[in-house]
């Protein structure tokens, strides 16, 4: 898992409190996400990154384990 994508969603959001509000989880638990994780954001997360981010980060972005490469035709 990088920490890239997940790092991206934050800035975007304008930090992790943000981001977590966006989400409806905490701060601390966007902190081990980055920090400690070895999975990085669970997969029912992942999909309301996308949507936080404006499709900006994807799921496919955050867990291509689960959700698969990025499409070819997506914007």
């Amino acid at each position: 898992m990088s920490t890239e994508a997940l790092s991206r969603a934050i800035n975007l959001a304008g930090g992790q409190k943000p981001l977590a509000d966006l989400l409806g989880t905490t701060q601390s638990q966007i902190w081990y996400w980055l920090n400690r994780s070895k999975r990085g954001v669970p997969g029912e997360f992942a999909s309301k990154v996308e949507v936080a981010t404006g499709g900006a980060v994807t799921r496919h972005d955050l867990r291509p384990d689960i959700f698969g490469p990025q499409p070819e035709n997506a914007a």
